[in-house]
């Protein structure tokens, strides 16, 4: 069954190693359940150009001269910095371009630009490569805006794309032109801030590492120069209330068929809060980023604890196997949360599916291989054993010690005499019916004192005592069963046409008990000098003339009476034999 590990952890992690869509989404929307919604950092709030407001102007667009009143009366209430993420492609048809170019320069500015294949590609920024080609994300084109109003602020690219599931999570930090790079509307709004003239984008074998302006500390970023956002619920305001003192302001409008909204993990959303939601982020410390050893640490993490799963399902037993398991599990997933709370994006998704997969797996291969150990045991002994030591056997399979272990036992043969010419002189049947008889009545005295009927030999009987479980006293536990089986061949014989008689050898010493099989197909037996010499004593007992026969070892250890009978000498040994019977 160990041999299984290995391609069920190959199998089990292709789809980690090579991402397809159902567990990339997977992997998205655990993050989005886990990912904490920080605090917003208090710079920045959003104003909304709600559906009334379209309405008093005459619809959209709303004039230039109007939003040049807007951005006046922001700075009289204290606004530090304005960002219309609208965009301008178009002079203004009643000519209120100059007054409105004229206030965007009162204050920090951004414009929105958004991307477009049919655009053209935007100016780009000052930047400082800090190591080797960085790469990113291309644009295609913008919509730019008209250039008095360029002239007069700064621009960033509003538009947001979306991951496999098209919601939008990462959003780049700089996209690449053809001439270099270009800000996101987000970023640009802290630069501006900040008054910085160039980002500079540090670089390692990966990619993207880091970007960065003066004022503000590094954010790292995916090998694209993504920034994961933290969906933080920037305050919002109104034309009416404009609550902006001392923040910068995310100007859209909110107004139905305008702006498209977005769909995020926190639901749809205009373009203005997704860039005031990149600013809060990229102010983030800790804020949540896939590190480029991602993948790596994930493959670790995987191999690690679906492999203990299969070890401690496998090699600790099923009840504490599966309990350990599941705590495994519980640790797995407090991981992950605790990893993405922290703002560690690693995926734990998969090695917790797969830890569930790989422990029911060997869950049912060891309760499969538990079920035939079980059924194997009854049909082993049965026959052979009281049924609460069956059960005990059932329960505790290891008590088997199955491959052979080294122990003292006391043995017990028993044999009928004459059984030759019994079977000459009486017909096959009636010699079955004799023979099922006599056994019968010795297997139940075995099993009354605790003993383990161990084979039939024709008409001869082997027993252990002190295997497979231990017995107490096996010593004088053999001895009384010894006693018991003539006294229950004479009240056999008194309802047989033709009486029978037994002889019995028992004897103590170490044996190798156990399988004498495989582990598949066992054959629960014992082999020692200890069982040869119960086997000769029992076939000496005719010749001595007594109908049980006890060896030195286990009259020594019995509080039973017995008689010293003159030694003898058996087949295979060189030395005499002390023995004894009982009185």
């Amino acid at each position: 069954m160990n041999k299984l590990i290995l391609p069920i952890l190959v199998i089990l992690s292709l789809p980690l190693v090579f991402q397809s869509t159902p567990t990339e989404i997977l992997k998205l929307k655990i993050f989005d359940a886990f990912v904490t919604t920080p605090e917003p950092s208090g710079n920045f709030v959003v104003l909304n150009i709600e559906e009334g407001d379209v309405a008093r102007e005459g619809g959209w667009p709303i004039p230039r001269r109007s939003l040049a009143q807007i951005q006046v009366d922001l700075i009289n209430k204290g606004a530090i910095g304005v960002g219309w993420v609208i965009s301008f492609p178009q002079a203004d048809r009643m000519g209120g371009d100059e007054v409105f170019a004229q206030t965007l320069g009162y204050t920090n500015s951004v414009l929105a630009m958004f991307e477009n294949p049919n655009g053209q590609y935007p100016k780009t920024t000052g930047t400082v490569i800090k190591g080797k080609n960085p790469g990113g994300i291309p644009t295609q084109g913008v919509v730019q805006n008209i250039n008095i109003l360029q002239e007069n602020s700064s621009q960033g690219i509003a538009s947001a794309p979306v991951d496999i599931d098209n919601l939008v999570r990462r959003i780049p930090l700089l996209l690449k032109t053809p001439d270099g790079y270009v800000p996101a509307f987000g970023t640009e709004v802290l630069k501006a801030l900040t008054g910085a003239k160039t980002y500079i984008i540090t670089t390692n074998d990966n990619g993207i590492q880091e970007i960065s302006v003066r004022g503000i500390p590094p954010v790292k970023t995916d090998s694209l120069g993504r920034k994961w956002i933290s969906w933080v619920d920037t305050p919002q305001t109104n034309l009416k209330d404009m609550d902006v003192a001392n923040k910068f302001v995310f100007i859209g409008t909110t107004a139905n068929g305008i702006m498209p909204q977005v769909a995020t993990p926190v639901g749809l959303l205009e373009p203005h809060k997704i860039q005031a939601a990149l600013s809060e982020s990229i102010l983030i410390e800790n804020s949540p980023r896939i590190p480029d050893f991602a993948l790596a640490l994930e493959i670790l993490i995987f191999t690690i604890f679906v492999s203990l799963t299969w070890f401690v399902i496998n090699y600790l037993g099923i009840t504490k196997g599966v309990s350990i398991a599941i705590i495994l599990l519980f640790t797995t997933a407090l991981s992950g949360v605790f990893s993405i709370q922290k703002g560690l994006l690693i995926d734990f998704s998969w090695t917790f599916i797969s830890q569930f997969i790989t422990g029911a797996i060997a869950f049912y291969l060891n309760f499969r291989k538990q079920f035939k150990l079980r059924q194997q045991i009854k049909k082993q002994f049965e026959h052979y054993l009281d049924p609460r030591q069956v059960k005990r056997l059932q329960d505790n399979p290891e008590l088997l010690k199955l491959g052979g272990e080294r122990r003292r036992c006391t043995f017990l043969f028993t044999d009928v005499r004459g059984f030759t010419s019994l079977s000459e002189k009486l017909e096959p049947e009636e010699v079955t019916e004799i023979m099922n008889k006599a056994l019968t009545v010795q297997v139940e005295c075995v099993q009354k004192n605790g003993g383990m009927v161990d084979k039939f030999i024709g008409d001869a009987c082997m027993a252990i005592f002190n295997a497979p479980l231990d017995l107490k006293d096996h010593e004088d536990k053999a001895i009384q069963t010894a006693i018991e089986m003539q006294e229950a061949i004479k009240e056999l014989n008194k309802e047989l046409s033709h009486p029978i008689a037994i002889g019995v050898g028992v004897n103590t010493g170490l044996a190798v008990i156990g399988n004498m099989g495989s582990s598949t197909r066992f054959d629960f037996s014992a082999i020692g000098d200890a069982v040869n010499i119960a086997a000769r004593l029992e076939s000496s007992t005719k010749e001595v003339g007594v109908d049980i026969l006890i060896g030195e070892n286990t009259a020594q250890k019995s509080k039973f009476k017995l008689k010293s009978l003159n030694p003898i000498k058996v087949k295979g040994k060189d030395k005499y034999l002390k023995i004894y019977t009982n009185i």
